[in-house]
């Protein structure tokens, strides 16, 4: 029994990439990793509530399988009998989806999303769905923060970012409209990284804003979300696969305290002049220009108008159903006018090419916060998305790197933004300011 129990904590630590390398050369099976996962998720889901569904028999079953189909020597895919988590906003056609919102209790998708597909055809075991704030926006559910329950896990993806802080699973899928998936891998101390717009598949995916929203991964390891992605970012894209050199130079750091620098905490001020200090040589500080002062604004002005057309008919049909805050959103969204829009979206081109011009033509990847700080100790709020405003508005790759800790034990994360689909370059750099920082 000892035995089991120490390959139970084993198991619930290993990362993605160390599971799958472990059941291709038979050190381990599917069964036990799934079965240590399922032990952590009875042991710990009760405080954390993490999990929007789970089917323990079927992620069984489906182990059972994946070993069957190694053991008989069928050709296995680069996550083959790996556990992962979906934010429940992903269709699935085995579980419910019912996108944190009572509008869509016990609603049954009947297809996968596109994304979910592409990871069981690499093999991976879909363990469940994860809790999400109300139809991806920002009212709420019931996730706590693994650290400590009396604080938010962030959102909207709070459910895949605790469930794999509290060690559920190796990885997890989420989404970002504004900060949902950086804000609350930093608040739960993972890695949380948000790809180039448009590098995977939203089909069956809810849509709340077609111009913002972006997928996204949580794991244990930067090699851990670089393997998810991979596999389930559109075919014709560059690799993401990061490189196993360890001679490669240093990247071209920069460091911006963006205009939104105000909103940081004085612990995260602290924390970053501290690194870029300790960093030397290897960052350079620079200033954004004037023209990105706005872009939190025009970021608002697109979420909500978008937010109005794709969940107006929704609150019309079911008023009481919806939270105070996401009707407000909508009821805002609706006085948007067209020229507002088209605005909001040429300001976003100039900045595209600006960034790309000014700052990635000498520069492999920014510094910036990923929160205003450690999580906020409150339930009732998801906490500020701000820092990550800009980068989503801009599709840019971004990944947060859980590097920093508050003397109360909550940790918070430094995010790293490249340029558009230059992600295994931004990766790089990430893994190599984690060395660096270890």
């Amino acid at each position: 029994c000892c035995c089991c129990c120490c390959f139970s904590l084993r198991g619930q630590r290993m990362l993605a990439t160390q599971a799958a390398a472990a059941i291709r050369e038979r050190s381990l099976s599917s069964v036990e990793l799934v079965t240590a996962c399922l032990d952590r998720i009875a042991h710990t889901e009760g405080q954390i509530q993490a999990w929007a569904y789970i089917d323990r028999d079927r992620a069984l079953l489906r182990a059972h399988e994946a070993d069957k189909a190694r053991d008989q020597g069928q050709s296995l895919g680069p996550l083959h009998g790996v556990p992962i988590g979906i934010k429940d906003i992903v269709d699935t056609y085995d579980m419910p989806t019912e996108h944190g919102s009572a509008i869509f209790k016990d609603n049954q998708p009947s297809h996968d999303a596109v994304l979910v597909s592409q990871l069981r055809k690499a093999g991976a075991i879909i363990m469940g769905k994860t809790i999400t704030a109300e139809l991806a926006v920002l009212h709420p559910g019931k996730t706590r923060n693994p650290h400590n329950l009396n604080h938010t896990p962030g959102g909207s993806s709070s459910g895949s970012a605790a469930a794999v802080a509290a060690l559920h699973v190796p990885v997890s899928i989420g989404t970002q409209t504004n900060g949902s998936v950086i804000r609350p891998a930093s608040f739960c101390g993972v890695y949380g990284y948000k790809p180039t717009y448009g590098l995977i598949s939203r089909q069956g995916v809810l849509m709340q804003s077609n111009t913002l929203d972006q997928v996204g991964v949580f794991g244990r390891s930067l090699r851990d979300v670089a393997l998810i992605a991979e596999v389930i970012k559109d075919k014709g894209t560059a690799t993401i696969e990061m490189s196993h050199d360890t001679n490669k130079k240093p990247p071209r750091l920069a460091f911006a305290k963006t205009p939104v620098w105000d909103h940081a905490e004085m612990l995260t001020k602290d924390a970053l002049a501290q690194l870029v200090t300790s960093l030397g040589e290897n960052v350079r500080e620079i200033d954004l220009s004037e023209s990105f002062n706005s872009a939190v604004e025009h970021h608002g002005i697109i979420m909500r108008a978008d937010i109005a057309k794709s969940y107006g008919s929704l609150h019309k049909r079911n008023p009481g159903l919806i939270s105070t805050t996401l009707s407000t959103m909508i009821d805002e969204g609706k006085d948007y006018l067209v020229s507002d829009f088209s605005r909001a979206l040429d300001h976003r081109e100039k900045l595209q090419k600006e960034i790309e011009k000014d700052i990635f033509a000498k520069y492999d990847a920014l510094l910036v916060p990923s929160s205003p700080g450690p999580a906020p100790a409150s339930l009732a709020s998801t906490g500020n998305p701000i820092f990550s405003t800009l980068w989503t508005y801009l599709g840019l790759p971004a990944v947060t790197v859980p590097i920093f800790n508050c003397k109360e034990g909550m940790p918070f994360g430094a995010q790293l933004v490249g340029s558009f689909g230059k992600d295994k370059e931004l990766l790089e750099a990430a893994q190599w300011l984690v060395e660096y920082v270890n």
